[in-house]
């Protein structure tokens, strides 16, 4: 029997494709630019997503394009002006994202560390 190719891999859980596609770097982060402060040329949704490279940022949007999260608005000018927004696909997610920042929020005003603390923090604490 042929190995299957990471692709063909079908996940038991039924959000398994959508959380893998979501999960990747970057992506939660162009979704929460381009829902949360509307649609935006690719310099400036660069700037909004601090520290992603050009290139990453081309294959994030490509792949959220075709998952239909997004859409590419493309204008024939000199020079060309494309503009990102979301979808409506995207905006049954954004509730969800809504509903995260929120939590984050509590538990920010609960004092509860929202991000894992790093590796090298989790084995200063343990050699204490």
């Amino acid at each position: 029997m042929a190995p299957r190719k990471s692709g063909q891999t079908k996940s038991p859980c039924a959000i398994g494709g959508l959380l893998e596609l979501l999960t990747r770097p970057w992506t939660m982060h162009i979704l929460w630019a381009l829902s949360h402060d509307g649609p935006m040329r690719f310099g400036v949704l660069k700037r909004r997503v601090e520290g992603i490279s050009s290139r990453v940022l081309t294959e994030r949007l490509r792949t959220l394009e075709d998952a239909r999260f997004i859409l590419r608005h493309y204008e024939q000018t000199i020079p060309p002006a494309v503009t990102y927004g979301i979808t409506e696909r995207m905006k049954d997610i954004e509730k969800v994202l809504v509903q995260l920042e929120e939590l984050s929020r509590k538990w920010q005003g609960e004092g509860t560390p929202v991000v894992k603390r790093s590796a090298t923090a989790d084995r200063a604490g343990a050699s204490a």
